[in-house]
């Protein structure tokens, strides 16, 4: 955690005073477009690695009776054996996340002396990932203002209803909170707990701590250290466009910002965060539980000459039959020697 704690804040430093020192296009030009560029190419290269990946078995995971006979009523979606089962189960997981909302607690206990394991519910772990992500895809949905002129319909109704309640001037958005309230959570269940602290690792801390430091500088920057707006909107628009425009004059802020989602940028097709793409490329969850109907083969084992039992006991038939072993078929009488 120390080493990842490190790492955040260093990147949060580097974006304040590299500004401060007169690279505002460096830091305001240069590295998010750099960082974009990794993040494409990055992510289309790992996704083209795993669409190559052959997978050899049919590997699904399965949390329902497959179907076999017809008097026995299978389950669609946690065994599926055709395709619009599949679709309806991945949308499900991705939409959804239910595999997580499945998800339960084991813990050892001792009752009456003896030893057992109890199983707990654990809703409160996924409420809260559904809580983050779909905050994070709002809050995606409302930057795309800063890309676009002019602002689709579609962004101004999702950017009404996430500030409907009008608190507050600028006015206050309700993904803010949920997306603060969503990492607390994550943060404080991965640091109080000692057995996930035991297990995690520093790439786990630090896109924790990334996130943190993104989510609290860009609400740092709408409702504290406020900045030109119409400015700001100009500079990611020459971005978007490839048509760079000098991003002196705004606050130091905007650099902090950039900068720690530059760093996210870079390190998210290298980390777990994969798990966006990686999702819909697992045979865990994309194959039809279809074992029953078709035989899977594995491709990748070369021909072989095998040599069956037949014709092992043609072979050797005499000598089972001289050493007291039972044969399918008793050996040929042996013409009478003259």
């Amino acid at each position: 955690m120390t080493i990842a704690l490190a790492a955040t804040l260093l990147i949060l430093f580097i974006g304040w005073a590299g500004p401060a020192l007169g690279l505002q296009y460096l830091f305001g030009v240069i590295l998010p477009l750099t960082a974009g560029a990794v993040f494409i190419i990055g992510f289309i290269w790992k996704i083209v690695h795993w669409a190559k990946s052959p997978v050899p078995f049919a590997i699904p995971t399965v949390a329902g009776q497959q179907r076999t006979l017809s008097w026995i009523k299978p389950n669609r979606l946690d065994c599926p054996w055709t395709t619009p089962a599949v679709v309806g189960r991945m949308l499900l997981e991705v939409l959804a996340f239910r595999s997580l909302f499945r998800n339960t607690r084991a813990e050892r206990t001792t009752i009456d002396g003896t030893p057992r394991v109890t199983y707990f519910s654990n809703k409160w772990l996924w409420v809260f990932a559904l809580l983050f992500h779909y905050s994070m895809l709002v809050i995606i949905i409302r930057h795309a203002r800063f890309f676009l002129d002019p602002v689709p319909a579609c962004i101004a109704v999702v950017e009404f209803l996430d500030g409907v309640f009008q608190i507050g001037a600028p006015r206050f958005y309700l993904t803010d909170a949920f997306i603060i309230m969503a990492l607390a959570f994550l943060f404080l269940r991965r640091a109080c707990s000692e057995r996930l602290r035991y297990i995690s690792l520093p790439a786990d801390w630090f896109a924790l701590f990334l996130l943190i430091a993104i989510a609290g500088s860009g609400i740092c920057m709408r409702y504290i250290s406020k900045v030109d707006i119409n400015q700001v909107k100009e500079v990611i628009m020459g971005l978007a466009t490839l048509h760079p425009v000098s991003p002196e004059g705004i606050g130091s802020i905007f650099f902090v910002h950039v900068t720690l989602v530059s760093a996210l940028l870079i390190y998210f097709p290298f980390s777990k965060l994969m798990h966006m793409g990686g999702v819909f490329f697992s045979p865990t969850r994309n194959m039809k539980c279809n074992t029953r109907q078709e035989r899977h083969v594995n491709p990748w084992n070369p021909p072989k000459n095998f040599h069956t039992y037949a014709e092992y006991e043609d072979e050797f038939r005499d000598a089972m039959v001289e050493a007291g072993i039972p044969v399918d078929k008793q050996p040929e009488p042996k013409p009478e020697e003259a």
